[in-house]
């Protein structure tokens, strides 16, 4: 029951964090979902540097990695978002923007996840 308890607060958190960084998308100054880009990517380092600690350092609890990786991760990112933002390019007739958006995407979250594997055995 502990670890329910623990995704619940990580994921209440992570989605106060994505909403505001949402503001991003209001600014208007680029097309771009840059909230939504941004907070994936940020999920991704923190996915990366959390679970590359926790199996690499004994001493940190498992509880760390549920309440982080999957609580506050699970609902700090957001792929819905981002799927929903790349179809709306594409219905508008924007799909350099929607080619953008998915490479921008899929590659910062693969970097940010070696940025936190990356700094969790440079620490």
């Amino acid at each position: 029951m502990n670890d329910y308890l623990l995704v619940f607060v990580g994921g209440g958190l992570g989605s106060m964090a994505r909403f505001a960084l949402s503001r991003f998308n209001a600014l208007g100054a680029t097309p771009l979902p840059l909230g939504t880009l941004a907070a994936n990517i940020l999920s991704s380092c923190i996915l990366g540097l959390v679970v590359g600690l926790v199996s690499a350092r004994s001493h940190i609890s498992p509880s760390v990695r549920v309440f982080f990786a999957v609580g506050f991760c699970g609902g700090f990112s957001t792929f819905s978002t981002f799927s929903f933002e790349t179809f709306y390019f594409l219905k508008t007739g924007q799909p350099g923007y929607a080619l953008l958006n998915v490479i921008l995407s899929v590659l910062g979250c693969l970097g940010g996840v070696y940025v936190g594997f990356y700094f969790q055995k440079h620490t």
